[in-house]
């Protein structure tokens, strides 16, 4: 489970990154779990939910000057009692091709019917 948890983690990651570069809502939604938990870098909002989460994303694809953000991950470590797993990694948002923050994560994903989720995500700022 171990190599199928990591190749499977970073391949809905990339499907992730894809998704936020292109501001495709319909994408990203299947890599939430209802519950999601996510807490922003910078002012740590806390975003509840994947309906919260979907809604956050749409307000940011609105955006006159959009930052793009993606997500790196570093290493992937899945439990070897539950299926389960943590990312960490580095991100950072741009604005036309330009770094406008960066910084660390961590995400927890779960596999649930055979499809790897997010359950909860962190991020810290770093610059």
């Amino acid at each position: 489970m171990t190599a199928n948890a990591d190749l499977a983690i970073r391949m809905a990651r990339a499907t992730f990154n894809r998704a936020l570069a292109e501001g495709d809502l319909n994408a990203i939604g299947p890599l939430l779990a209802m519950n999601v938990v996510m807490v922003t870098g910078t002012d740590s909002a806390v975003i509840s939910g994947r309906k919260a989460q979907l809604m956050a994303w749409k307000r940011e694809f609105a955006a006159k000057e959009r930052m793009i953000y993606t997500r790196t991950p570093d290493m992937i470590t899945p439990s070897p009692v539950e299926p389960i797993a943590m990312e960490h990694g580095h991100w950072q948002g741009a604005v036309a091709g330009v770094t406008q923050a960066s910084g660390r994560y961590s995400a927890k994903w779960r596999e649930v019917g055979g499809a790897w989720v997010i359950e909860a995500e962190i991020y810290l700022t770093l610059a």
